[in-house]
């Protein structure tokens, strides 16, 4: 560490948007597990309000301290569905209540972990969760949702797809006061990681320690004023150019992570060293693509861009940290990057191009807006495809839709601070009513067979 070190980071978080986007802890709940509904949600409160007691204050710490913004502290815990699944009760919305409550107790921004892992099948708790999903976002403010419907090792299971296209619909529509903002804090995942600290998607896997704390990065502005320093230069010298930028935002990473770590005396667990935009001017994801070349985000050679952000920005995050994980890439979610919302706007970015970019992102179709009377078995195809795309692919994908009750194509939805706003984006007007009511599974692809 040098004096001119010190002076780049300095520059990158004030005039470049640097940011440690969350610190998370991840929470066991399996010890809350009792047969006794009730006895099983006071240990919940208690586990939560205990392990995380001190996770804002020692946030605010490392922020007065080092001088670096962590946007969101934020709690994720074992799948409910598992806990939960354990009692006699036939209705989980009590569960994501005490959640709220531990959320709010604590002072935190999320907690996620409302989940249900049902890539190969269905538990007793699995189904009770899913269906409590669209009351319990509705009555809650903090908790988020996540249902895992596909892998790589197990294939699709459509009856779980076709369901959450319901389960989707019914949610906009109990929120439809606040325009479906419940669809926001809900992800339907394939291949879902389970130390991932960003939200809706997080959740504490069964295989993790009791607590640990994982640290997700974000500094899209970094990148695109490395990138505006080479510009006209070769695809070299920018793979090159990001991959410096990302060891360096990652190394910051690493610090708070480890402070953090420390003070709390929970175990440091990963890095995610993704590229999370936020409607801010100067925070794109597509800011970054327009950099390298293109015109406006979605015209053809976005998708080539992307891949090569994405894949950069790995190689130079796992540089910078022994333990990388969580999503790590790009996100590319519509309402919450400015340059997106303004691809959409101008006509050059639409579902069908998002898909593909899916194909080499860091996630999936991500807070898109979508007509209010969109089908519930349109939704569920459009998880399908986003589900082969992450089976086949072996990596994480997700959806992340909001049928904004009421509003149709070139309508805007507003959700305010980080979620941002989103253009209303059309959908195919063609039914796959007769693809989506088959339910069964779509088997394995021939490489999941490789051991």
């Amino acid at each position: 560490m040098n004096i001119n070190n010190v002076l780049e980071t300095i520059k990158m978080i004030e005039e470049e948007k640097l940011d440690i986007r969350t610190i998370t802890m991840g929470i066991s709940l399996l010890d809350c597990c009792d047969s006794d509904g009730e006895k099983s949600r006071i240990k919940i409160y208690d586990k939560i309000t205990r392990c995380a007691e001190n996770l804002v204050r020692v946030g605010k710490q490392i922020e007065n301290e080092f001088g670096i913004p962590i946007v969101n502290k934020r709690v994720s815990v074992t799948p409910i569905s598992i806990i939960a699944g354990c009692s006699s009760d036939t209705d989980y919305v009590k569960y994501a209540e005490t959640l709220d409550k531990a959320a709010a107790t604590l002072g935190i921004d999320f907690i996620g972990g409302f989940s249900a892992l049902v890539h190969k099948g269905y538990t007793k708790g699995d189904r009770i969760l899913i269906q409590s999903i669209p009351e319990a976002l509705s009555h809650t403010k903090l908790v988020c949702s996540s249902v895992n419907v596909g892998s790589t090792r197990c294939g699709i299971n459509m009856d779980a797809v076709r369901e959450m296209g319901t389960i989707i619909k019914k949610t906009a529509e109990l929120t439809k006061d606040s325009q479906g903002l419940g669809c926001a804090k809900l992800v339907v995942f394939a291949n879902a990681v389970e130390d991932n600290p960003f939200m809706a998607g997080a959740f504490h896997g069964v295989g993790e320690a009791d607590t640990i704390i994982n640290v997700g990065v974000s500094g899209p502005g970094v990148v695109k004023r490395a990138l505006e320093k080479v510009k006209g230069q070769s695809f070299d010298i920018v793979a090159d150019t990001i991959k410096k930028t990302a060891f360096k935002i990652t190394r910051m990473g690493q610090l708070v992570a480890k402070e953090a770590s420390s003070r709390l005396n929970v175990p440091f667990g990963i890095i995610d060293l993704s590229l999370a935009p936020t409607p801010a001017i100067g925070d794109s994801v597509a800011h970054i693509l327009e950099e390298l070349g293109l015109e406006s985000c979605g015209t053809h050679g976005t998708t080539a861009a992307l891949a090569l952000l994405n894949d950069a920005v790995k190689k130079g995050g796992v540089m910078a940290c022994s333990h990388v994980g969580g999503l790590s890439g790009a996100f590319i979610p519509v309402s919450e990057d400015a340059g997106m919302i303004d691809a959409v706007n101008n006509g050059s970015l639409n579902i069908e191009k998002l898909e593909a970019m899916t194909c080499v992102c860091s996630v999936g179709l991500d807070m898109i807006a979508i007509p209010g009377d969109t089908s519930a078995s349109t939704i569920s195809a459009i998880i399908a495809d986003e589900a082969a795309i992450g089976v086949i692919n072996n990596k994480t994908t997700a959806v992340r839709v909001i049928p904004a009750p009421g509003t149709k194509l070139g309508d805007v939805v507003e959700f305010g601070g980080l979620l941002g706003h989103a253009p209303v984006m059309a959908v195919n007007k063609f039914s796959s009513e007769d693809f989506i009511a088959r339910g069964g599974r779509i088997p394995a692809p021939i490489h999941s067979f490789k051991n």
